[in-house]
């Protein structure tokens, strides 16, 4: 089983659109599973037509720990209150003892360091949930949910993959197509760790560029394949051809360029992947997955 990773470093470049459209394809000759490590704001399970009601057996994951406070070990020495530099720990004057508020705790352990009676423990603590959805296009969809206001998106993007390899193996996938959450945190390192290949997408703008070539320095850290796609090219064919002339100097695989065209956001719309809404995008999306190795 082979891994394709979808990454763009800029968030609304058209990650999701790519992975949708290439999944699709794949899937036709291939048994495959698409996954969204976007587990802040996922959306590939919108683009393939799913809706949350359509994705069976949710289960919650404990994917990290906040600190609760022992009440019996509590000597009200007021260590903590100090330590927190979150502003999570308030003071109880009537019971004589810090209060955690959940939704501040990063969970950094500080609080657990400064307490000299060791009365602040770290637990575990529901912070996501996971689904599965069934496509009409013949492969399943595994997506995260983090919960509003907590942390850990990196774990959860860990889990949510562990999740996808089991069914892969249920279904002898040939392969995994990962929609990756935006940006170089935590959660895109946990969606990049263990691709085979990453197709890194990318428009002709300042702002997307600088993004991309910071989300390439951690592609190229991991020591992974990579080719590149432009979308919407031709909205600025000036600063395309930079991007183009820096693709051959740093020897990145152009892989394809997608023109702009608004049948591609009526297909999001529609809550269609763009080659089943309009079937002559198939071709552009056709001639990226040639150039991919595992493919040829």
């Amino acid at each position: 089983m082979k891994t394709i990773t979808i990454l763009s470093g800029k968030g609304g470049v058209g990650k999701s659109t790519l992975t949708s459209s290439l999944a699709v394809l794949l899937g036709k000759e291939n048994k495959i599973v698409a996954v969204d490590c976007d587990v802040d704001a996922p959306n590939l399970g919108l683009v393939l037509g799913l809706e949350e009601g359509d994705f069976q057996s949710w289960e919650s994951i404990k994917a990290t720990e906040k600190a609760q406070v022992e009440k019996n070990k509590c000597k009200s020495r007021k260590a903590c209150l100090s330590a927190c530099k979150f502003g999570a720990i308030n003071w109880l004057n009537e019971e004589n003892m810090p209060h955690i508020n959940d939704f501040l705790c990063v969970g950094c352990g500080a609080c657990v360091v400064a307490c000299p009676e060791c009365a602040i423990e770290f637990k575990p603590v529901e912070n996501a949930k996971i689904g599965i959805g069934e496509t009409d296009y013949g492969f399943p969809v595994v997506s995260g949910q983090l919960k509003i206001g907590e942390s850990g998106s990196g774990r959860v993007v860990d889990a949510v993959k562990n999740r996808a390899y089991q069914l892969a193996e249920d279904l002898q996938a040939e392969y995994l197509i990962v929609d990756s959450a935006a940006g170089i945190g935590c959660p895109v390192v946990a969606s990049v760790r263990g691709s085979d290949y990453v197709i890194m997408v990318t428009e002709p703008t300042p702002v997307a560029f600088a993004d991309f070539q910071r989300a390439l320095e951690m592609v190229r850290f991991f020591g992974i394949p990579h080719g590149m796609v432009i979308n919407r090219w031709d909205i600025n064919e000036k600063f395309a051809k930079k991007i183009e002339n820096y693709s051959r100097a740093e020897k990145i695989p152009l892989l394809g360029e997608i023109p702009y065209d608004k049948r591609f956001v009526e297909a999001l719309i529609n809550l269609k992947p763009a080659v089943v809404y309009e079937k002559d995008f198939e071709e552009i999306f056709k001639e990226i997955l040639s150039f991919l190795p595992m493919l040829g």
